[in-house]
């Protein structure tokens, strides 16, 4: 045991000390009123490899620990003024980089006593007189648990850091997501036209900042349109770049490069929509060269006498909204374009009449889910086009889109939302009006 009255020079010189360990506690401070406590201790301390600092009261102990960095504060308990319990308190409320370890010296035994140490954030005692190899040891043992919490601190920085990182990249992705959605937007350049005797409308919802949902519709000859639903597996930007690829395939500024068209003495003509379908299957299997594929859904339409041809190539089956209020649902299914090499596919027919709507939706709606998880179905998709049977256009789309959304219970949809509408012989048409004036340019 080390004795309160012992001088300084008593102390045995500790020969087998180790250096200390990188990282290792540096800078203890010893407070207590006696200066030859402190001599004693500080002396031990000086030979173990530490730096000491000391102080002859609280008071003079707290002005030193906001001016100077501490590792381990050894103090007195009992000292006239500050306590070194009310020290050990005060210790724990400065603003400090790291942790301190605090050990009380007491005389103290009592379970109570010990009990108010650790409420004040003491984290060790030692019973006074102090023994040099407890003293020592207590001072191991806290230089381990700083040792741990350096580390986590040091991690928490990297993981700060990296987290900051992080973000600024995100950040910056969502800005270039913000403008792709844009231009994935643009490729949908009309959202409604008019030819007289007939109206298509245009929806494009993705479900995040940008899908992989394509449709459109351009003009075959002044008597035709084509319209078409495409949906690319999978989301976001590969998906999406996809849906840029095929707006060229299937371009209506651009018919020359129209896959759905092909040239004859200076007129366009369409293929059969079994053969764009073919023909886009070779496409993505010899030249795209892709892991993704895609389902279509493609439809040549007589706007004169309202006669239809399609194609479905894995897309969910087209509505026909018929102006009795019947809702039917046409085609055999196909394969997605883009599995099979050698995929076959089928041009079937249906006739439209006044007052009647074709529908051309992607899974998007049919697959829609309640809290439940409940999909809409074919039965839920057919309430809705009833439900909104008075609405013209847009208006209807963006009515369906409000249904869905309440059916979901306004929950973000899981999947991208998109649909062709058109709507067959609702309006009168002039009669020495030329057809070939309605198409879009």
């Amino acid at each position: 045991m080390i004795p309160d009255s012992a001088p300084p020079d008593t102390a045995t010189p500790d020969t087998a000390t180790p250096v200390l360990a990188p990282g290792a506690v540096r800078r203890v401070l010893l407070v207590d009123d006696s200066r030859v406590q402190r001599k004693i201790l500080s002396a031990s301390l000086r030979r173990w490899g530490y730096e000491v600092l000391e102080a002859g009261s609280a008071l003079e102990a707290l002005d030193l620990c906001r001016r100077v960095s501490i590792d381990v504060v050894v103090s007195d308990w009992m000292m006239p003024g500050m306590s070194g319990l009310d020290f050990c308190s005060a210790f724990r409320a400065l603003h400090r980089d790291s942790y301190g370890y605090f050990i009380l010296l007491t005389s103290k035994s009592d379970k109570g006593e010990i009990t108010r140490g650790l409420d004040a954030g003491a984290d060790d005692f030692l019973a006074k007189p102090v023994s040099a190899d407890e003293l020592r040891a207590r001072i191991t043992a806290g230089e381990r648990i700083l040792r741990m919490e350096q580390e986590l601190r040091e991690k928490n920085r990297l993981v700060t850091s990296t987290l900051a990182e992080i973000q600024t990249l995100y950040d910056s992705l969502n800005r270039d997501l913000v403008e792709a959605r844009k231009l994935q937007q643009s490729l949908v350049r009309e959202r409604h036209h008019s030819f007289g005797n007939a109206d298509v409308s245009l929806l494009l919802r993705p479900s995040g900042h940008v899908g992989g949902d394509l449709v459109g519709f351009f003009s075959i000859n002044h008597k035709r349109v084509g319209l078409f639903g495409i949906d690319v597996s999978g989301h976001g930007v590969t998906s999406a770049l996809m849906t840029a690829r095929l707006a060229g395939f299937l371009s209506s500024s651009s018919p020359e490069r129209n896959i759905a068209l092909f040239e004859e003495d200076g007129i366009f003509h369409a293929r059969p929509p079994h053969e764009v379908a073919a023909h886009l299957n070779r496409l993505l299997m010899e030249e795209i060269e892709t892991e993704n594929y895609f389902t279509l859904l493609y439809a040549d339409v007589n706007l004169a006498t309202g006669a239809v041809s399609l194609v479905q190539a894995g897309h969910p089956h087209p509505a026909v909204h018929r102006a009795s209020g019947e809702v039917e649902y046409l085609g055999s299914g196909g394969l997605p374009i883009g599995l099979l090499a050698d995929a076959g596919y089928e041009t079937f027919h249906m006739q439209l009449h006044p007052g009647d709507r074709l529908f051309l939706m992607s899974d998007g709606f049919t697959e829609c889910a309640d809290l439940a998880g409940v999909e809409l179905g074919q039965d839920g998709l057919t309430q809705l086009l009833q439900r909104n049977a008075a609405l013209r256009g847009e208006a209807c789309l963006e009515a369906m889109v409000w249904d869905l959304q309440s059916y979901a219970g306004e929950q973000d949809f899981h999947d991208d939302v998109s649909g062709v509408l058109f709507e067959f012989g609702m309006n009168k048409i002039d009669p020495g009006l030329d057809p070939r004036d309605l198409l879009p340019e």
